[in-house]
């Protein structure tokens, strides 16, 4: 494929990517944000994935990959192709840059809704987080493809072994009831009491 085919090509589907998430998320910023390092390039050169942010979707940040609907390198999930989605009450950086990095592994393995994933070495040190919980946020088609966004949200050690006993379902639902969801907050309490049969 020629450079000038390949930009087309590119661009075609930025263009049907961001507006299928803006139809979920409402309108996106005017800001990309860009990675220093360009997404194709890389993870052993420091690439990173583009995201973009919506502020009218929730009351704080959402942001999402730019890089991966489209993407035939992606191994699918049970959404199809998909981006990754992280919510955060404030302009903390933290999860943008998360996301931007986690969108390799994308690449490497199938990461399907409900699934949990250890992550305490990539939080800050002072966070009670230790894992992410992935969830099924939305499904639509992006030229003729499947695809959907999968929210990363970050759960506590107590949260993600009650997870790992079976019980996701019931932290869903226990995060939704306390009104953690969909944000990832790196400093809360836990919203299961370990010491307390469900």
């Amino acid at each position: 494929m020629s450079d000038a085919r390949a930009a087309d090509d590119w661009e075609v589907w930025w263009d049907a990517r961001t507006a299928a998430l803006e139809d979920v998320l409402g309108e996106s910023d005017d800001v990309v944000g860009h990675a220093v390092i360009p997404f194709p390039l890389g993870v052993e050169a420091g690439g990173a994935a583009d995201v973009l942010y919506f502020r009218k979707h929730v009351p704080g940040v959402v942001t999402v990959t730019a890089d991966l609907i489209g993407n035939d390198d992606q191994i699918p999930n049970d959404l199809g192709n998909y981006e990754l989605m992280i919510c955060e009450r404030d302009d903390a950086e933290w999860g943008a840059a998360f996301i931007a990095r986690l969108a390799y592994f994308t690449l490497q393995a199938r990461l399907n809704p409900g699934e949990t994933m250890d992550v305490r070495p990539a939080l800050p040190e002072s966070s009670t987080l230790s894992a992410i919980l992935l969830l099924d946020y939305a499904r639509f088609t992006v030229r003729g493809r499947s695809a959907g966004l999968l929210l990363c949200l970050g759960i506590t050690a107590d949260e993600l072994t009650a997870c790992r006993q079976g019980r996701t379902a019931d932290v869903e639902s226990a995060l939704k009831s306390s009104g953690v969801f969909p944000f990832t907050d790196l400093n809360r309490n836990s919203v299961v009491d370990p010491d307390r049969p469900w």
